[in-house]
């Protein structure tokens, strides 16, 4: 099995960028396909339909009841431990359905959004709240960001993350009004003061946290008074604070360099970001920009620079090896992993959650990555490996991860290994040509 095309190789690494892994299968389905169709059509799949999410719901919890004051220590470390489980098989849901749909560009937008409105279990221990932003970042990720940026101002997981349900008009706190600013929104600087982070705090005053639902808003914990928003005056709430902050110059730039960065692993050219911002738009239209991102030309001819997170690694190594996440034991190793490794779904670092770049490519996860990555090869169909002559097994390893051609440097480490088809494939995706795109 030869070298692949030039071709092949740019489709599998815009495949891979635009979704988790893939198989040297999938690379030949798309090759021939105009690439703007292609996105368009992978756009337009309803997420919620793929066979491979109905086959992997989303969890559902009821939240478990809070002891009283003067229960036990008994009773309050059963709540405690209650909550810690339930995060822990949502954690585990995620990456099974990442790997389990066949449109995998709904679940990465998910992810992304994910980590630019980032959210922690680590401090917001409702796995039910947790769940239902998840939820929210995949059904808005195509719709237009004043309508996600609002649905992030007033959800729970949001609003007890930022401590937003202490925001009140008597006390203002200015945690939720500074990150939407600094990290959601504008960028650091961008255009705002620190009086605009006061009145913007008391804008949002008065949301209140329910267990059962949404926040809702206490119209006496709100202060009604005047005032002066990033130029705008009046008894502003949380809708102006948002619409008021979106309507800043530096938002359209800031919003759609952080998808582009996010999806590229670069910042985008000047000439790139005017056609980002074009495509996005007075409508703020989040498709227009991902079918925009996804089909610049920049972005197109772009050398393999974005160095994959552990998530999307991992993800996709279950995807190219057609190993499913979704077992007792494919999903607590997962898990392991992905904790060890620095990057479990739903627990980023802190607000502005989780780096990107070369910082995942330390010597400390090499060995992590190589037993997880043998251990999933055990469970997956290698024959084509296996059944290749030795002569040709880095040809037929390469195809089966999505990998077209094989720098000299990885062609010698990996020569020894082709007697053991396992360690093969292990290796194989820990090199340069897998770990980015």
């Amino acid at each position: 099995m030869p070298s692949q095309s030039a071709q092949w190789v740019v489709t599998a690494r815009l495949l891979r960028r635009m979704g988790f892994g893939v198989t040297g299968a999938a690379v030949d389905a798309a090759v021939s396909d105009d690439w703007v169709t292609h996105v368009e059509r992978a756009l337009a799949a309803d997420p919620e339909a793929d066979p491979g999410a109905v086959t992997t719901p989303m969890p559902t919890f009821d939240t478990p009841e809070p002891p009283g004051k003067s229960a036990s220590a008994n009773a309050h470390k059963q709540y405690q431990h209650a909550l810690s489980r339930q995060l822990d098989e949502l954690a585990q849901w995620w990456p099974a359905r990442m790997a389990a749909v066949h449109e995998p560009v709904g679940e990465k937008l998910t992810l992304l959004w994910h980590n630019h409105f980032a959210t922690s279990a680590q401090k917001v221990r409702i796995a039910a709240w947790m769940a239902a932003q998840n939820q929210t970042l995949r059904t808005l990720c195509l719709a237009d960001f004043r309508t996600l940026s609002y649905a992030m101002l007033t959800d729970s997981a949001m609003v007890q993350w930022l401590d937003a349900q202490t925001n009140t008009a008597r006390s203002a706190n200015e945690n939720l009004a500074r990150e939407f600013m600094e990290l959601f929104a504008l960028g650091h600087g961008n255009g705002y003061t620190e009086d605009d982070v006061r009145s913007g705090a008391r804008a949002l005053t008065g949301w209140v946290l329910n267990r059962g639902g949404p926040p809702s808003l206490v119209a006496k914990r709100h202060d009604g008074g005047v005032k002066t928003f990033l130029g705008v005056t009046g008894n502003l709430d949380a809708a102006q604070f948002c619409d008021a902050v979106l309507a800043q110059p530096r938002s359209p730039i800031y919003v759609t360099g952080r998808l582009w960065s996010q999806l590229a692993g670069s910042d985008p050219s000047p000439a790139a970001s005017a056609r980002l911002t074009a495509a996005y738009g007075q409508a703020r239209d989040l498709r227009a920009l991902t079918r925009a991102v996804l089909t610049d030309p920049e972005f197109v001819s772009a050398p393999p620079a974005k160095v994959n997170t552990p998530v999307e690694w991992l993800v996709g190594v279950a995807r190219s090896l057609g190993v499913s996440l979704a077992t007792e034991k494919t999903a607590a190793r997962t898990r392991s992993a992905l904790r060890t490794l620095g990057q479990q779904p739903f627990f980023p670092p802190d607000v502005g959650g989780w780096p990107h770049g070369q910082v995942w490519l330390s010597t400390a996860s090499t060995s992590v990555r190589f037993s997880t990555a043998e251990a999933l090869a055990a469970g997956a169909d290698l024959s084509i490996v296996e059944q290749a002559a030795s002569r040709d097994r880095l040809d037929a390893v390469g195809y089966q991860i999505g990998i077209g051609d094989w720098t000299d440097r990885s062609a010698r480490a990996l020569a020894p290994l082709t007697v053991n088809p396992r360690r093969l494939v292990a290796a194989a995706v820990n090199t340069p040509e897998y770990l980015t795109s």
